[in-house]
């Protein structure tokens, strides 16, 4: 099988963990679709942009004519609100929304509601009416209802700081501070209700509110266990979800936030093997599922990564050796990426060097002899421009007056091994 499944909106950081997760499977086609424009038109191959808003009146109509369009099977929404917006509008919509039930995205999506519907069977913060607060209960933290990441945020220390914090966020709970470690859980729940996967880690660096260095955490197993077995044993859950945990005062873990997806994080499990978009995937159109782990430690650390279109058309591609495919003695491995994926559009590669040694000799030593289309081997006193023999291409040489001689005689694009990142 191949199910077509639009990722909406897609440039999320939910959306790019549902990417990361199911590019190379073979069972599913991903199309992005976006009411902004963002990332997620780099990342996407199949993108669909001037996507209305969830809450525009036209929505509807027009994520109904993509669905018809483009074949569509299902969509995995890729935020909070729309994944509550669309769990709302299910009956609308002319194909399967991955997901949990709307009465459980609703729960999920308001923080008072979570925390009514779960405060008598799990440790929730203490909340605060705003006229009840006394000075010896500083600090106090304050974020919003429905929110997102570390939007809205704010430790307080005084009623005026209390004052100009609803003044831009009128809509912020006041609650507890919580000053100690904080854990994600994440979770999969299958189509029985059956909660077949857990996993702590430690939220160890944030970046708004988005965990950008974590582990996995294996102290407080049991209270753990327990305190996701009786989640999913009163909220119906579907799929991916996670609950975020903070230690208290007295050292107890208290209920943050639960969200009925999986978090951007969570690609710390899938690389030890609990793909859960993949798992989400199967069991929402009733496929039984397994699932192990490895058993290694494993760490992850996030940063801004780079992404770019760039305007060329080649057919060509002409490659140096020494300091370029080859440097320190090694493959330099981002620039044979970059070779395959030429190989992989039908696009020609040649090799163009003027290495010392002899090339056959060296090409097998790296196992590289049966990469090139063409090897063409000059001496030092050759110029590399009148080797190349075709306008649609481009040319890659560590060495900066290769470049500019090719660049100046013949007008093509040239790179150095910092750039292959661009044509990735």
């Amino acid at each position: 099988m191949e199910l077509n499944i639009l990722v909406f909106p897609c440039g999320s950081e939910i959306a790019l963990e549902i990417h990361r997760s199911l590019k190379y499977s073979r069972h599913f086609k991903l199309f992005g679709a976006n009411s902004v424009e963002d990332h997620g038109r780099f990342i996407f191959e199949n993108y669909i942009d001037d996507v209305p808003f969830f809450n525009n009146k036209d929505f509807v109509s027009s994520i109904n004519k993509i669905i018809e369009d483009y074949k569509i099977d299902a969509i995995y929404p890729a935020m909070d609100s729309v994944i509550a917006k669309l769990s709302e509008i299910k009956d609308q919509i002319n194909c399967k929304i991955i997901g949990s039930s709307d009465e459980t995205n609703q729960i999920c999506l308001s923080k008072k509601k979570t925390y009514s519907f779960l405060k008598d069977v799990v440790n929730c913060p203490k909340v605060y009416n705003k006229n009840d607060v006394k000075d010896q209960d500083f600090p106090l933290f304050m974020k919003p209802d429905v929110g997102y990441g570390s939007r809205g945020v704010a430790k307080v220390n005084s009623q005026e700081e209390i004052d100009i914090q609803l003044l831009t966020h009128p809509n912020s709970m006041i609650l507890e501070y919580l000053p100690n470690e904080e854990l994600t859980v994440d979770c999969f729940t299958d189509r029985f209700g059956s909660l077949r996967f857990y996993g702590p880690r430690l939220r160890k660096r944030i970046s708004n509110g988005i965990s950008v260095n974590t582990t996995i955490f294996s102290e407080r197993k049991e209270e753990i266990k327990r305190i996701v077995n009786t989640i999913n044993s009163k909220i119906k859950f579907r799929g991916a979800w996670f609950v975020q945990l903070k230690l208290n005062n007295n050292g107890e873990p208290t209920l943050l936030e639960i969200a009925a997806r999986f978090g951007g994080s969570s690609s710390l499990y899938r690389n030890i093997g609990v793909n859960f978009a993949l798992l989400s995937l199967f069991d929402a159109f009733d496929y039984d599922v397994e699932l192990f782990t490895n058993d290694y430690d494993i760490e992850l650390d996030r940063a801004l990564d780079n992404k770019y279109k760039i305007k060329i058309d080649y057919n060509n591609v002409y490659v140096d050796f020494d300091d370029c495919l080859i440097i320190r003695d090694q493959v330099n491995t981002e620039l044979l990426s970059f070779i395959f994926k030429c190989i992989n559009a039908g696009k020609k590669v040649y090799l163009i060097t003027k290495h010392a040694l002899n090339i056959d000799e060296s090409l097998e030593k790296y196992r590289l002899s049966k990469v090139f289309d063409k090897v063409i081997h000059l001496t030092n006193n050759d110029f590399k421009y009148e080797y190349i023999n075709h306008k649609n291409a481009i040319f890659i040489d560590d060495s900066y007056k290769e470049r500019l001689e090719v660049y100046n005689h013949l007008k093509i694009p040239v790179f150095a091994p910092d750039n292959i990142e661009a044509l990735l």
